[in-house]
């Protein structure tokens, strides 16, 4: 939910983004600031007591990833989600691997995004990031064949399903299968939430 205990900071290099960002935040009851670059933000970081950080993955002066990697340097992380454009899946991973609470693949509707800030903002108040029960989805990680589990890792490893089928020596249309197989048994409704499920209990690749 909204709240005045923190501000949303959206981080992207396109004007007209930080503009339908903020405005639809705002519309929602948050509290938002916008940031031009990541190297302004940074600037700016020292200075946030309670905040949430949305960023953009990919920026001409540093990327979402390098964003997150400076800000644990710095000792000033925030509770982050990264937005990401189709084909970016491997970049996504390593800004989950730097810290980054969730990541939101282009296009995406509204309450996607509203659903990611209430997972980081549990974060704030030192719960849970993720309320995955990891016991929970390791039994369902044991109920995969040994190919979905290939399957999986190569997905979330952002392999398109040609490559993963040239890799595993069978069918497109068979990958596919196993594809709806481990979403259906690990039951993931989305890409970032099986890359999330799969990285909270230590599978997939490293």
């Amino acid at each position: 939910m909204p709240s005045d205990d923190y501000t949303v900071h959206i981080v992207d290099d396109e004007e007209a983004v930080r503009k339908s960002l903020a405005f639809m935040l705002t519309m929602n009851g948050h509290a938002v600031r916008v940031h031009e670059s990541a190297t302004a933000f940074l600037e700016f970081a020292p200075n946030i007591k309670s905040g949430v950080l949305v960023t953009d993955l990919r920026m001409p002066d540093m990327s979402g990833v390098e964003l997150l990697r400076c800000l644990a340097a710095g000792k000033t992380m925030l509770p982050s989600i990264v937005i990401t454009g189709h084909g970016d899946v491997p970049m996504a991973v390593d800004a989950m691997k730097a810290g980054a609470v969730d990541f939101i693949e282009k296009p995406f509707e509204e309450s996607v995004l509203l659903d990611a800030l209430e997972r980081a903002a549990l974060q704030l108040k030192q719960k849970p990031v993720d309320s995955e029960d990891l016991a929970s989805v390791r039994q369902r990680f044991e109920l995969l064949s040994e190919r979905e589990r290939q399957v999986l890792n190569a997905v979330v490893a952002g392999l398109p399903n040609k490559s993963i089928a040239y890799d595993l020596d069978i069918s497109p249309r068979t990958v596919e299968v196993h594809r709806a197989n481990v979403m259906s048994k690990m039951k993931a409704q989305s890409l970032p939430q099986l890359v999330r499920m799969t990285m909270a209990a230590g599978f997939g690749p490293s």
